[in-house]
């Protein structure tokens, strides 16, 4: 019995860390799929529109608040009905195109609560993705201090203004302490010299992060893509995986050696310069 008990105990040491490893890769694909719906949903709703995309305005603080946006709420640490409240994304202008499912906005993997959320009993949070900055109808909408529409990159207001659909990213999952509204933005305007891809050839040591992806899937974020596509991208620096708790980003957070190709690869597939 105890021979039989030990090979057990053994067979279970093996096993347990490879269906550890298959959970985690479940769970990744699950969040790629939720990219992929969202994107679906956009493109049907780009269709009803006239090739236009939705609001994609920065809601955050004492902004204002929409319907017409592709979402409309702010995620936070606090009791927020904001949190929980999923008629803030079936309502918002894509929730009828991706048949008002709250779960396409949530990564499985983001059960993320600050101490007074979970202890008001909650279980997660209802999103995960933001929306790319520089595609939609971002307003009066600012970054790093200037109008959206002063920066070096175009602001993408239809999908016949993409002529990289492949390269330029429209969702992902973002870092759990800096979602807040769904409008995903990084400094663009000083982004170095330009490259012959009208891309920039590097980025200067003095930018910060402004926002942060994700990395719930082995130093992973999900995108899709204005073509339709999903993947995950594998970021390298270590400032690009800050812990995904409460109160870990602390942004802005100043780009540094290591991951520098994290920020430069963020900032190409986010725009093309003007």
């Amino acid at each position: 019995m105890l021979v039989v008990i030990a090979v057990i105990a053994i067979i279970a040491a093996l096993l347990l860390p490879a269906l550890s490893k298959a959970r985690e890769r479940g769970l990744a694909m699950v969040c790629l799929n939720n990219t992929k719906q969202l994107i679906v949903g956009l493109q049907l709703y780009t269709d009803d529109h006239d090739g236009f995309f939705p609001y994609n305005l920065a809601m955050a603080g004492s902004a204002m608040r929409t319907n017409l946006n592709w979402v409309n709420n702010v995620m936070s640490w606090d009791l927020s009905s904001d949190n929980t409240n999923l008629a803030t994304i079936r309502q918002a202008a894509l929730g009828p195109y991706v048949s008002g499912s709250p779960a396409v906005y949530r990564c499985p993997s983001d059960n993320v609560l600050s101490a007074a959320q979970a202890a008001a009993g909650w279980d997660f949070r209802i999103r995960s993705y933001s929306m790319n900055a520089l595609v939609g109808n971002a307003g009066p909408a600012s970054a790093s201090g200037k109008n959206i529409h002063d920066l070096h990159y175009k602001q993408f207001f239809k999908v016949s203004q993409i002529t990289r659909p492949s390269e330029i990213f429209v969702f992902l999952d973002e870092h759990p302490d800096r979602i807040d509204d769904g409008y995903f933005v990084n400094d663009e305007s000083a982004a170095g010299s330009s490259s012959s891809t009208g891309y920039s050839s590097y980025v200067t040591t003095s930018q910060s992060w402004t926002d942060l992806p994700g990395s719930y899937h082995n130093r992973s974020a999900a995108f899709s893509f204005a073509d339709g596509h999903s993947s995950l991208h594998r970021w390298q620096g270590g400032r690009t995986l800050l812990p995904s708790i409460p109160y870990a980003a602390n942004l802005p957070l100043p780009v540094g050696n290591d991951d520098l190709s994290d920020f430069q690869w963020v900032l190409e597939h986010m725009s093309t310069e003007n």
